[in-house]
Order: structure tokens, then C-alpha cells, then sequence
């Protein structure tokens, strides 16, 4: 396995203990897809909305997990597109307070960038691994810190789910049947059981559908 740093220290790592007193990391897969399972952000009716306040939803992905997630995994595309699109340099000084904070969360959080062709990052608290999936993932679990998102893309979803890597996902499901873009679904070689969790709907007619893995 590949190790290179970016820029930056990394922020301070907390530790979730298990019922035990051990050192537990939880892994939740993000999974963003349209019906036909298309990782995209199409456009739908009252979907580009301006807001006051976050959507019930991003709260769950994200608003609420501000204090115990202390890593975010992502893969090459989607780490280079965050950084473009939702870092604090690509402010938009009218923009809600809420939005702003979820700005200054990725920028201060540790972010691991999966990529075999990258070599540096100037994102602060950054580093890039490459290797196999579930060796990685070990890692970061075995090293100190709070809980971690994978945020990764369609292929690395794909891949976690194939593998039953994560310990829950959250699957926020778009009312729409788009056609474009990477697709999440694809050959799996064996079975992966999901347990469902909870069910949310979403202001814009979205659905959040919380499942645990099963082992």
C-alpha cells in the first residue's frame, strides 16, 4: 500500500470505544443515486432551492455527524471534486451560515483520496493511499480517531458493498430516471444482506434509506 501526504498536520482525532473499552471506528458508506442507480445530481422540481436552514436529509448524512466523524474517504474524482466545488476557497460570501460550516467541516477533517495516479494534495489535512480496499480501510480502523464516511463514487461504493466493507450505508435515492452518468450497480460475485434501519422522505420528494450491513 502506497502512502503520500498532503499538506497539513491533520486535525485532532478523536476515539469511539466500544462496550468493551475498544477502540471502535465505524465505517458508513454515502451512496447518492437517481432510480436507475446513477451516481449524478440531476436537476428536479425544487431540487436547486435555496435554504436557510440544511434539508432534514443532508442533517443525517452529514449536519449531525459534524463531532464523531473524523475521516472522510474518498475516491480520485470525488475528492478532486469536492476540493473544486466545496472547499472554503470556493466560498460564496451570501451563502446560508449551514453550508459555510459544511465547507469548514471538509476543509479541517482528515480526508483519505484513493487514487493510484495521484501524487500530491494541496487540500489541507489530506493524504492520498492506494491499494486494496479493504486493506486500507483496515487501517484507517486501526488507527486512532473517530468514525469514518466513505464518500468514495459509484466504483468504490460498488466495490465496499461487494465486499461488505461498511458497516451501514445510507442510500439517498433521486425521483428521478436518468439514464447518464457512472452507474452503481454491477456484477457482484457473491450475496450482500442489508439490514434496514430507518426511512426518511425528503422535502424535494427524496427518499434516505438507512440500511447496517449483515455478517
Amino acid at each position: 500500500m502506497r502512502i503520500l501526504p498532503g499538506l497539513g498536520s491533520g486535525p485532532p482525532r478523536r476515539r469511539s470505544v466500544g462496550s468493551e473499552g475498544e477502540i471502535v471506528r465505524k465505517i458508513t458508506a454515502n451512496v447518492y443515486m437517481t432510480l436507475d442507480g446513477r451516481g449524478v445530481f440531476p436537476e428536479y422540481p425544487t431540487s436547486g432551492q435555496p435554504s436557510s436552514e440544511p434539508s432534514p436529509l443532508f442533517r443525517n448524512l452529514w449536519y449531525d455527524r459534524f463531532d464523531d466523524v473524523t475521516t472522510v474517504v474518498m475516491g480520485r474524482r470525488s475528492f478532486l471534486g469536492h476540493q473544486r466545488t466545496w472547499s472554503e476557497k470556493a466560498l460564496d460570501p451570501g451563502e446560508p451560515g449551514w453550508l459555510i460550516e459544511y465547507r469548514r467541516y471538509l476543509d479541517r477533517v482528515e480526508k483519505v483520496c484513493l487514487s493510484h495516479r495521484l501524487t500530491s494534495s494541496d487540500w489541507e489535512h489530506s493524504r492520498i493511499l492506494s491499494g486494496d480496499l479493504a486493506e486500507i480501510l483496515e487501517q484507517l480502523k486501526r488507527e486512532d480517531g473517530g468514525n469514518i464516511i466513505l464518500e468514495g463514487g459509484p466504483a468504490v461504493v460498488r466495490e465496499c458493498l461487494r465486499r461488505n466493507l461498511a458497516d451501514d450505508y445510507w442510500f439517498f435515492v433521486m425521483p428521478v430516471v436518468y439514464g447518464k452518468g457512472p452507474r452503481y450497480w454491477g456484477r457482484m460475485d457473491v450475496q450482500t444482506t442489508l439490514s434496514l434501519v430507518d426511512t426518511k422522505p425528503g422535502r424535494n420528494r427524496e427518499i434516505l434509506l438507512h440500511y447496517e450491513a449483515v455478517r
